[in-house]
């Protein structure tokens, strides 16, 4: 599992543009910036759609003021999905970018990666969010329950 002090590894993740599909690598978008990086089991479910994502909408202006970048919500998703959620939560509008890992390579790069074949769930982000630096985690809050109590918004930033 990424620790702090880390470097993320590079990874090609994924959004939609206004072309259709484009790549996003990870470790340009990072270089140089300061950034929310959140991991979630999936777009569209429960806990992901009424906790998580809304604690980075609400504290969005706060981290702005922290000096911080951009805030990235990444799921083992397709960018097709990402970009739904991302209009239909009202997350886009508030500014969070929706990455999607489709294949799932970044969130097993840094040992999130879980299955639950009784939920349909396969290879899938474990609930985490992080503060990096230039490419570098600051700090790191992986889930360790099913809720979201150290992972969301308000946590992380106390905690920079």
């Amino acid at each position: 599992m990424i620790e702090v002090g880390q470097k993320l590894p590079n990874a090609t993740l994924s959004m939609m543009g206004p072309e259709g599909v484009m790549p996003v690598d990870l470790a340009g978008r990072l270089k140089g910036r300061r950034v929310i990086i959140f991991g979630l089991p999936g777009a569209f479910t429960p806990t992901c759609s009424s906790a998580h994502l809304p604690s980075f909408m609400r504290t969005r202006p706060q981290f702005d003021a922290k000096g911080v970048d951009e805030i990235i919500c990444l799921s083992v998703n397709d960018p097709h999905v990402m970009r739904a959620w991302g209009e239909t939560s009202g997350g886009a509008a508030a500014g969070i970018t929706f990455l999607a890992d489709h294949a799932a390579k970044f969130t097993k790069a840094i040992g999130m990666e879980f299955t639950v074949p009784a939920s349909g769930f396969f290879d899938r982000s474990r609930r985490y969010s992080m503060f990096v630096e230039d490419g570098v985690v600051k700090v790191f809050n992986p889930e360790v329950d099913r809720g979201c109590s150290i992972s969301g918004g308000e946590t992380l930033l106390d905690q920079i």
